[in-house]
């Protein structure tokens, strides 16, 4: 901590340094989102308080969290930019400042920083264990009044919070910019050339006059509001957002916010791309791209034939239910295509968004597995009209209503509308020819998906990566429309407890679909033991409450042998579709002597084959995982002063995964696994280990004799980067410059809140 003098001596000299007062857009926000926006962005921020913009800086802090799973009413929304505008309009939703002073105190924040300058932490030691980090923790939000209570009572708890705090000059430039006032701006997006001109032609396209273009622009804006669009040829980090304005195409952009994407706006209004301010965080970055020649194949595919719109239908509680029936109209071929040609973004907004934590979706999915989606030529939803007519009026989904009382009705009225659609899809396809590979959609890249878990939250990468899974999904159009509509366009983040009950338990059944659905491709006589490996011991119970029975009779179209078929389709998928697979994976499923990628330097060939040793091993026979967090980076330095970094994400093993309590009951430790890959698989790392690739054999060897906790804090110690780690911030952010070197359109700042005190 530095003295008085030394501080004011620094003061001085920070002054003499700059002419000028303290810019707050080149001074002030790149330190926040150096050491500030990994915990304070998005609807987790600590009291609501997003510092990745002068807009969210303006509008303070809230007591009020987003995350609240046992609240009986809804919330009204906070959504940055969008509800209110400026700092009046913040104030009147119950916001307060954290830049003004209040009866002689000081600014909120810069109380807080003064806080944590004065406890800094010991150098690369574990934080005290009485500082609750969990992102469960309850946050106090003290008002200026309540600030000395606060700090008595939490020592710790300044900013920045449990982690490696500012240089000496971040912070004489924070208190100077607080002394002198401290003056916010905001640093708007500009559209380049190229920009603009494919802005005209989609907005035009979008706002063009008709009723068919009308139901289309509607549902491409449900499908579309969520994604971080970007340009073929347009600028590096420039990326827009699709909205409804009261504007039209021209004049500055007047968003209508209303609490979902398909609730009335209640207004005449344009669809209009809006640029996205302030600094892209990767929990939120879920990209799409658009292009002249992306705008033709959206035309291709919804006005290549011409059909017929007797009216476009309005908006309300059933419209929201049953997309299938709102935008019936539309080619169903057109829908599910247009979804297809960019799966991996739809099952990205549902995995990653639109809620920062997923648990809605994360609870009923399993730690790792493939996704694989049906042809369109081959989905009767698709291909046969007096089927779509029988099962359209079944696809209804949950949570329009949210009162209590009322949950244990709606949800079996749902359940069993499901359960009836389910039947009489069994039956159809029981009399349709037995699906085989020519069924399974290869239109591009985005045919074969990976998903893994890591508790609250998740990530999917095209290409099948890691071990061969427990589970598949075999998603066909109802599956992925449904799936999409509930956890995002229908879900509400604000919403109360029943509205995210019924949401959890829908999805539960939407998974159980997709399951059922990939069993179609196995042997007949194989099904019955699979589905009872995936729902063993409470999840029988279960399949006889709520799930409907498994077709054992119907052939399958694929030549598969009786013995472990699941093992063989996986081995021929990989065969069959290597071309689609974008991320081949030697190093966890290895075949044999070469358990690394190819083309590598010899440095890295040998520390990426000696790691393999960690890969795919049930925690049984390799104890270390029993310690390791659910997603741990690995960071491997060579001798030319290059680095890779690989991520080892933990799978955890449950007997099922179809109950909204009770996880740690259903959870079979001896079976964890590591899935180990040379990218950033997670937006949350929990830890980050760095050492020369020279060490690996060391490291490795280590990590395989780790019995007990006392000899992985070995390990920790000498290779891992604690949030007290002086240089904490250069490893950390090391994290986001190897996305941005490797796939700069998904570079965004990552988020830190689960960074475990190992």
């Amino acid at each position: 901590m530095l003295k008085p003098a030394a501080l004011f001596f620094l003061f001085i000299a920070a002054g003499l340094a700059r002419a000028e007062a303290i810019s707050y857009i080149d001074d002030v926000q790149p330190i926040l989102t150096h050491k500030c926006i990994a915990c304070h962005a998005c609807y987790d921020a600590p009291c609501q308080l997003n510092l990745g913009s002068g807009e969210g800086v303006l509008r303070g802090a809230s007591k009020q969290p987003v995350y609240d799973g046992t609240r009986s009413k809804a919330q009204a929304t906070t959504r940055l930019y969008l509800d209110a505008q400026g700092e009046a309009a913040w104030r009147q939703r119950g916001f307060h400042s954290v830049l003004a002073g209040e009866n002689g105190q000081a600014a909120l924040i810069k109380r807080m920083l003064e806080l944590g300058r004065s406890q800094p932490l010991e150098p690369n030691a574990k934080l005290p264990g009485n500082l609750d980090i969990a992102i469960t923790r309850s946050n106090s939000c003290p008002l200026p009044g309540e600030f000395a209570a606060y700090a008595q009572k939490n020592p710790h708890g300044g900013m920045p919070f449990a982690v490696t705090g500012l240089s000496d000059d971040e912070y004489a430039t924070l208190q100077q910019w607080l002394a002198q006032g401290a003056p916010v701006a905001e640093q708007k997006l500009q559209p380049s050339v190229a920009e603009l001109e494919q802005i005209a032609r989609w907005e035009a396209f979008l706002n063009a006059p008709g009723a068919r273009q009308d139901l289309v622009s509607r549902w491409l804006y449900e499908h579309l509001f969520l994604a971080h669009l970007h340009f073929a040829g347009g600028e590096l980090g420039h990326f827009f957002q699709l909205v409804r304005s009261r504007t039209p195409s021209g004049q500055p952009i007047d968003p209508i916010a209303t609490r979902r994407p398909n609730d009335d706006p209640g207004t005449e209004f344009h669809y209009r791309l809006w640029p996205i301010q302030g600094v892209i965080v990767h929990k939120t970055h879920i990209t799409y791209p658009l292009s002249d020649a992306g705008l033709a194949r959206v035309q291709e595919l919804f006005f290549g034939e011409d059909w017929p719109l007797d009216a476009v239908p309005g908006y309300g509680a059933q419209r929201r239910a049953n997309p299938f029936e709102t935008f019936a109209a539309i080619p169903p071929r057109a829908r599910y295509q247009f979804m297809l040609d960019n799966a991996e973004y739809f099952v990205r907004t549902f995995i990653r968004g639109p809620v920062c934590r997923g648990q809605i979706a994360t609870d009923v999915i399993r730690d790792n597995f493939w996704a694989l989606f049906q042809a369109p030529e081959h989905d009767l939803y698709v291909t046969d009209a007096a089927y779509r007519s029988e099962a359209t009026p079944l696809l209804a989904m949950p949570g329009q209503f949210d009162e209590i009382g009322d949950l244990p009705g709606l949800w079996r009225d749902y359940r069993n509308k499901r359960n009836a659609y389910e039947n009489l899809r069994k039956g159809a396809y029981a009399d349709a020819p037995p699906a085989d590979w020519a069924h399974i959609w290869s239109g591009n890249d985005n045919a074969l998906l990976s998903i893994f878990r890591q508790h609250d939250s998740a990530s999917v990468r095209k290409g099948l990566l890691g071990e061969i899974p427990q589970t598949l999904w075999w998603m066909d159009y109802p599956l992925f429309e449904r799936t999409y509509y509930q956890l995002v366009v229908n879900f509400d983040v604000f919403g109360n407890v029943s509205h995210q009950a019924q949401t959890r338990l829908y999805f539960d059944l939407i998974r159980n679909g997709a399951e059922v659905n990939f069993l179609r491709l196995l042997p007949a006589g194989a099904r019955k033991g699979y589905l009872y490996d995936w729902y063993q011991n409470s999840g029988k119970l279960k399949m006889w409450l709520d799930y409907t029975s498994v077709d054992h009779r119907s052939p399958s179209g694929l030549a598969l042998e009786d013995q472990n078929p699941k093992q063989q389709f996986a081995v021929q998928l990989l065969q069959r579709y290597a071309s689609l697979n974008a991320r081949p994976d030697p190093i966890n499923r290895c075949s044999g002597a070469h358990c690394h990628r190819d083309g590598l330097p010899p440095e890295l060939r040998d520390a990426e084959q000696t790691l393999s040793r960690l890969a795919s091993r049930p925690a049984g026979g390799l104890r270390v995982i029993r310690q390791l967090p659910e997603a741990t980076l690995l960071r491997v330095e060579l001798a030319d002063g290059s680095r890779e970094v690989y991520s080892l994400l933990r799978n955890r093993a449950h007997s099922n995964v179809a109950f909204m309590l009770g996880e740690e009951l259903r959870y079979q430790p001896r079976l964890d696994t590591l899935t180990i890959y040379p990218e950033v698989l997670s937006s949350y790392p929990n830890f980050l280990f760095s050492l020369k690739a020279s060490e690996m054999d060391e490291f490795v060897a280590q990590m395989e004799r780790a019995a007990d906790a006392a000899a992985f804090e070995r390990i920790v110690e000498r290779w891992g980067i604690r949030r007290s780690h002086p240089q904490f911030w250069r490893y950390f952010h090391d994290l986001a410059e190897h996305i941005r070197e490797t796939q700069p359109v998904e570079a965004g700042v990552l988020d830190m809140n689960r960074y475990q005190n190992l």
